[in-house]
């Protein structure tokens, strides 16, 4: 008696059925990045891979493989897609990451994979709030006042050089991180703490150090606004950085909006 052999149609049947796995980039450096690897540490046959720059030096863990360092640009980016077979990018780098997220909308199209961009609303000033818009990191330094006391700033790590020009002025800033080893830092003090920030503790900070005004990127989200709604009970002036221009590519709020898409790309849909 002969063997009969079934030969089945993937059309037909979906990807699913064939238990092929599907392997995900995510490029990471948000809370975003880290709830989305969560949500998909148990997906059956899916194989994530987080992507950092590497200019935190420490982060919370994830599920999933880890990659630390660039990609050598958008060229850089498409081939390595090519090499480990990527079948989606989930951009969910920080919103002022704003070359990572061109290069992968680049590096996508060459490489013909569907990418996603998730970009958390931005914040709003509200009818109490005494903000001040400036367009980049070296306007916000200029912009602040020679008279307004102890300066908060909550711009990170890597941008405080601009603040280092202005000698006359005292700032305390927050960071994860220590700074690197010889960087001048002026009149800048340190302090180093993660968020989430509470109300009640940020409070307590903007009254201890005496804060008299408050420096910023409009970053959005729950986890560091605490800070904005102590400078709006205090009468605290802001000087709130704007963000870059968003990238060209599909682009989602929520990390919830993302599982969608995914899913969609995972069972051959269009999610444009």
């Amino acid at each position: 008696m002969g063997e009969t052999i079934v030969k089945l149609n993937p059309d037909e049947y979906g990807q699913k059925a064939f238990n092929v796995t599907f392997r995900l980039l995510i490029l990471g450096g948000s809370s975003e990045a880290f709830t989305l690897a969560g949500k998909l540490a148990d997906e059956p046959d899916l194989e994530m891979i987080t992507s950092f720059a590497g200019r935190t030096k420490t982060r919370r863990s994830v599920p999933g493989r880890i990659r630390v360092g660039g990609f050598g640009g958008v060229s850089g980016l498409a081939e390595y897609l090519r090499q480990e077979k990527i079948n989606a990018i989930i951009d969910a780098t920080h919103p002022f990451a704003d070359r990572i997220k061109a290069h992968a909308d680049e590096a996508a199209k060459a490489a013909s994979t569907p990418v996603l961009h998730i970009l958390r609303p931005e914040w709003q000033p509200e009818i109490d709030d005494d903000w001040h818009m400036a367009p980049s990191m070296d306007a916000a330094a200029r912009m602040v006042p020679n008279d307004a006391g102890l300066i908060f700033l909550t711009v990170g790590r890597t941008e405080l050089a601009p603040f280092t020009k202005r000698p006359e002025i005292r700032f305390l800033a927050r960071i994860i991180d220590p700074p690197d080893e010889g960087v001048e830092l002026g009149s800048i003090d340190i302090l180093q703490a993660r968020g989430p920030f509470r109300l009640e503790d940020e409070r307590e900070l903007f009254t201890r150090h005496r804060i008299r005004c408050l420096v910023t990127k409009n970053s959005g989200g729950d986890a560091a606004s605490a800070k904005l709604e102590v400078a709006r009970e205090l009468g605290i002036a802001v000087i709130m950085v704007q963000r870059p221009a968003p990238p060209a590519g599909t682009k989602v709020s929520k990390v919830a909006d993302a599982l969608i898409w995914l899913e969609g790309i995972r069972n051959g849909k269009s999610c444009g």
